[in-house]
């Protein structure tokens, strides 16, 4: 079988810095920690811990506090924060999005809020002849939408007050949602089962599942979703299809910053 294009060797990692970043993302989930406790929970020696612990010391990673316990600083902060400013949405998503479109073999979109809508920022195309009609850039409902619904799903209260407020639940189908109450049912589900999915709400014949992106805070980014034609659509595996299309919001979120 070719090599998948793109797809390079594993590099082997180099013992010294896998053990110095554990040790660094350790302090990172503690306010303070002592250096035994530390050890016992990397599964490494105290002496080797310490060495560790020291050179993060010089570099100004972490501090030693007078009970002797160790701390992350800020410096980690300020580099991880930089990072932030080089990192992309679109660019970050797309050969992700690509990956996705080529796994399931159907149209991928992401979509941002705007206003009260949401709006496609990236679309990957079915390598199906028959394909979606839809293009960067196009707003769409955010009520009957697989993207609109998971973008108001992880929004705030506040937020999804503001995005609906003065819009008319309007009936696209047979299947749009058109009532306030179950619309906010709708929206609990996607926040229980972690996504969200369209059942021809708002094109006959289209079936679409979607997942949430998050940034570095924890907030709803984007949201990304697939598309089938309905003669495509295994309800079936429909849960199966979703953890697909979850995972690929999950890689982005993770580039973004976002920790779970």
């Amino acid at each position: 079988m070719p090599k998948k294009r793109g797809a390079l060797a594993p590099v082997p990692l180099v013992s010294a810095a896998a053990r110095a970043l554990a040790v660094l993302e350790s302090l990172s989930r503690k306010r303070s920690v002592g250096l035994e406790e530390l050890s016992r929970e990397l599964g490494l020696a105290k002496p080797t811990v310490y060495r560790f612990l020291q050179t993060l010391q010089e570099l100004g990673y972490a501090r030693r506090d007078e009970r002797d316990r160790w701390a992350m600083t800020l410096k980690t902060f300020n580099v991880g924060s930089r990072a932030l400013d080089h990192i992309d949405l679109y660019s970050a998503a797309r050969p992700i999005a690509e990956d996705l479109a080529e796994e399931l073999g159907e149209t991928v979109h992401m979509g941002v809020l705007e206003g009260d809508s949401a709006v496609y920022v990236l679309k990957i195309e079915s390598k199906y002849t028959i394909r979606m009609f839809s293009r960067v850039g196009r707003r769409i409902p955010l009520y009957c939408t697989a993207i609109g619904k998971i973008l108001l799903a992880y929004s705030s209260p506040d937020g999804r007050r503001a995005a609906m407020e003065g819009v008319r639940l309007v009936a696209f189908t047979p299947n749009t949602i058109t009532t306030r109450s179950a619309l906010e049912a709708e929206l609990k589900r996607i926040r229980t089962q972690g996504y969200g999915r369209d059942a021809e709400e708002h094109e006959e014949g289209i079936r679409c599942l979607g997942a949430p992106i998050f940034d570095h805070d924890g907030a709803v980014a984007a949201a990304l979703s697939v598309s089938w034609p309905l003669f495509r659509f295994e309800g079936g595996k429909e849960a199966e299809k979703a953890a697909a299309v979850a995972a690929a919001a999950d890689k982005v979120s993770v580039l973004l910053g976002y920790e779970s």
